[in-house]
């Protein structure tokens, strides 16, 4: 009889509740129990998971790995999928394997390579991949400069912080003067030059941005799977035209992806960005993690999930080749169940929640002492200053 395989998701993004269930609905029919954490109790991947916890606020990167092993040992997990602190959990991968845990994650090296944009556009450029124009702005005057060269070249200007994840802090520069315009309507990424130097001028320290042109549609987002032998599995690409969502296996897009996945050692799961610049695709942005929208791949037939989670224990899925391109789509948004709101805490609750998540549809009624105890517990954990709290 085959063992189940328990897998640990630690803070992470909501989308990801859809990788859970790849798990469960993976093709070996082998059983998976899943154990999540979060900082935020009303996280749909702590209602979604067979056993869930509280993370503990105010953690260093040490101290959290400590907490990771110390998960992974009394939880007895076999692989586990780290979002949050992914660099220093990846430093510990030996200390995991001594526990019997298998860490899908890049090495290290990588995952800090790819944590600032423009030490990431320095080595990207060298591999050959092509990197839009940028420069790395601290004060108001360096803002003016590139600005100013990006327009001459007939570019718009945006900037995003030189670190960070997702879209958080993507402005688009314009030089039209704040007016009701833009109070008209939903908030608009874009941003008055005007407004932005006032902004850095009364700051009380630098700000670290990364500024370059405004790159153009599509976009595609190429999901890669690669062993840890270095060797490629998949390469997939997720276009995004607007709203139309589409799937591609172009090599323009897909080769550039399968030379930074095994030029940097992009282990397991990864994502790669491009957008056009002009004419030609360049490099928009790695992460080092799997995809929220990695699972939109099951309409190409694909459980991109369970392969990884297998080349983590050591097997071999094999090549990840779309049997079909699954038809042009749009992406809209649907419940998720959170687990039960809570009442007045004691202070002195374990928050782990280690018991099996009651069922979202049970039937109503004066809930268990268990099932209390569990939700009174969420609340002992407040959300940390980490953006994977979505």
């Amino acid at each position: 009889m085959v063992s189940r395989v328990r897998v640990w998701l630690n803070r992470t993004y909501a989308e990801n509740v859809f990788f859970m269930d790849q798990l469960r609905r993976n093709p070996c029919g082998r059983a998976v129990e899943i154990h999540a954490t979060h900082g935020d109790p009303d996280s749909p991947i702590l209602a979604a998971a067979d056993t869930a916890a509280m993370e503990p606020t105010g953690l260093s990167p040490a101290a959290y790995v400590e907490y990771a092993l110390d998960q992974c040992a009394r939880h007895a997990i076999d692989v586990f999928v780290p979002v949050l602190h992914q660099a220093a959990l990846a430093e510990h991968r030996e200390d995991f394997a001594a526990a019997g845990t298998a860490l899908l994650a890049p090495p290290a090296a990588a995952v800090h390579t790819f944590q600032d944009k423009v030490v990431a556009y320095e080595a990207v450029r060298e591999l050959g991949v092509p990197v839009p124009p940028w420069w790395r702005v601290r004060t108001a005057d360096e803002l003016i400069a590139a600005v100013d060269e990006l327009e001459a070249a007939g570019h718009k200007a945006c900037f995003k912080p030189a670190s960070g994840a997702g879209g958080v802090g993507f402005r688009i520069i314009t030089r039209t003067p704040f007016s009701l315009m833009h109070l008209s309507g939903f908030p608009s990424p874009y941003m008055p030059l005007d407004l932005v130097l006032q902004a850095l001028r009364g700051a009380d320290e630098p700000v670290d941005w990364l500024v370059m042109p405004l790159l153009g549609e599509p976009e595609v987002s190429v999901d890669c799977l690669t062993g840890p032998d270095g060797r490629v599995r998949m390469a997939v690409g997720r276009t995004k035209n607007g709203r139309r969502r589409g799937f591609t296996l172009d090599p323009r897009w897909t080769e550039p992806a399968r030379v930074l996945a095994e030029g940097f050692g992009l282990h397991y799961l990864t994502n790669i960005q491009f957008r056009m610049l002009g004419d030609e695709p360049v490099l928009m942005d790695v992460n080092t993690r799997p995809a929220g929208g990695l699972h939109q791949l099951s309409q190409c037939g694909i459980n991109a999930p369970w392969a990884a989670v297998r080349l983590a224990l050591g097997e071999e899925p094999g090549e990840l080749v779309p049997p079909f391109l699954g038809q042009d789509y749009a992406v809209v948004s649907g419940p998720r169940a959170v687990r039960p709101s809570s009442t007045p805490l004691h202070t002195d609750l374990d928050p782990d929640l280690s018991a099996p998540v009651p069922a979202p549809d049970a039937a109503a009624g004066a809930p268990s002492a268990e099932a209390t105890r569990s939700a009174q517990a969420t609340h002992l954990a407040q959300t940390s200053d980490s953006p994977l709290t979505v």
